[in-house]
């Protein structure tokens, strides 16, 4: 109530986030797994001498600044530009919240692009030691990045005793931190891993410099899998009992869980029988069908820890409509068009007689417009109270076919009580009268009873 809506055709808002966000995800997590094996492993060369070893590690550095600070810096902005529209008020919580700990953020990433363009630029121009130290504060720099928006991140999933105490340090190491924290490293050193497989398995010539590549990639990539399988168990006993509930209660998240352990130990138990024990066996193929599983198991975790927050999109404080939770009981008393800054200028212009001697939305008087007009203010409150879940007649998760042949009373029972058929579905913050606008727009996109299949004798 607080922001205007707004509104993207079919793919809806929070599905652009997540493919956006999804994207960088692949390559932060690179940026930090990447990291902390350049530097690692540029200071094994240098202690060993293997200067055809240093050449490689230079032209793989290359390679990751190109996509972890270009292609990063891209979907990184990408995130703020669709969650600060698609999701304003939970984004000005967040930073409210949290400014000292973006503070910090912005600090390490300062020290992390810079330390990384030096690592690059200079190499062969520093003293050996010096090299090693500057790749070690990007490793490290790239890694408390890490921690700090997963400490963010997780407080939208499970805030712990945050609500009641309102402190920055209680909010951040909460319930979820330590399982999501160790969940992103071992993904980092894992995704890392695929990374210099896919690199090397292309650009690599030498059969004897690409076996020690793939056998020294190799050990983050097995630890990373564990770390992944290990917090992925601790992820879920931390969860609140409404996201376990969504969880359990959604097929298709049960599916995705099932994914994700299924394809870890498929990827740990390769890099163990392949690059580990065999590293001839880094070619373009086995990298490819790696690194595939790889995103693959990146992407539906992603995807389940956005999904399993409903009804919140900040668990206990913001709902997914962007109404504070506080805010419910108070909106049903004035009204859900009247409680918004936007809301009301709408009815104020586009329906003066709607309003009263006080200035006020009397929403009896929106219910004696004409049918038309009716259905205008219906999609309004449809707009602002459902968008950011749902599109409207087509598009992901449309509301026209999901209420496909009901009727008008169920349609209207769950307009009013919408966390009652589905309770990982915020609840109606409106007036009654203006429960039965939104039912009359929704009844008015709602596709008929599928044709040929029986319908109770009716």
């Amino acid at each position: 109530m607080h922001y205007p809506w707004w509104y993207v055709p079919f793919l809806t808002a929070p599905m652009l986030i997540a493919l956006v966000s999804v994207f960088h995800v692949y390559v932060s997590m690179y940026a930090v797994g990447g990291g902390l094996f350049l530097a690692l492993e540029t200071q094994f060369a240098y202690r060993r001498g293997n200067r055809r070893y240093l050449g490689y590690l230079k032209d793989h550095a290359w390679f990751f600044i190109l996509v972890t600070i270009v292609y990063g810096a891209i979907t990184g902005v990408g995130i703020w530009w669709t969650i600060g529209l698609a999701s304003p008020l939970a984004t000005e919580m967040l930073i409210h919240i949290f400014v000292f700990g973006w503070a910090m953020e912005y600090v390490f990433f300062v020290l992390e692009i810079a330390s990384a363009f030096i690592f690059y630029y200079y190499w062969g121009r520093l003293e050996p030691k010096t090299h090693q130290i500057i790749g070690w504060i990007y490793a490290f720099s790239a890694w408390m990045s890490l921690v700090l928006i997963t400490g963010i991140t997780a407080f939208m999933l499970n805030p712990g005793a945050w609500p009641q105490q309102r402190d920055f340090w209680v909010g951040f190491f909460n319930p979820q931190f330590w399982p999501q924290t160790l969940a992103r490293t071992g993904g980092s050193l894992l995704l890392a891993t695929l990374y210099v497989y896919l690199h090397a398995a292309f650009r690599e010539k030498d059969a004897e410099l690409r076996a020690l590549i793939g056998t020294r990639s190799a050990r983050p990539g097995l630890l990373g899998a564990l770390l992944v399988t290990v917090s992925g168990v601790w992820w879920y006993l931390a969860l609140p009992a409404s996201a376990q509930a969504a969880l359990a209660a959604a097929s298709a998240l049960n599916i995705l869980m099932l994914l994700i352990f299924a394809v870890t130990v498929i990827v740990f138990v390769m890099l163990y029988l392949g690059p580990y024990r065999h590293p001839g066996w880094v070619t373009p193929g086995f990298a490819l069908l790696l690194f595939s599983f790889g995103l693959a198991a990146v992407g539906s975790g992603e995807f389940i820890r956005e999904a399993v927050r409903k009804p919140f999109i900040v668990y206990d404080v913001v709902l997914s409509n962007q109404i504070l939770a506080e805010e419910v009981a108070a909106l049903r008393q004035t009204g859900y068009l009247e409680g918004g800054v936007w809301t009301r200028a709408y009815v104020a212009r586009h329906y003066p007689q709607a309003m009263n001697e006080q200035g006020q939305i009397d929403e009896v008087a929106l219910l004696a417009l004409p049918e038309a007009e009716r259905l205008k203010v219906g999609e309004v409150l449809f707009q602002y109270h459902c968008n950011d879940c749902h599109a409207t007649a087509e598009g992901y998760s449309a509301v026209g076919q999901l209420m496909r042949g009901w009727t008008p009373e169920l349609i209207r029972l769950v307009a009013q009580h919408p966390e009652k058929a589905h309770f990982f579905m915020p609840p109606f913050a409106g007036r009654p009268e203006e429960a039965e606008l939104l039912s009359q727009y929704l009844a008015s996109i709602a596709k008929p009873f599928p044709p040929g299949l029986a319908t109770g004798g009716e």
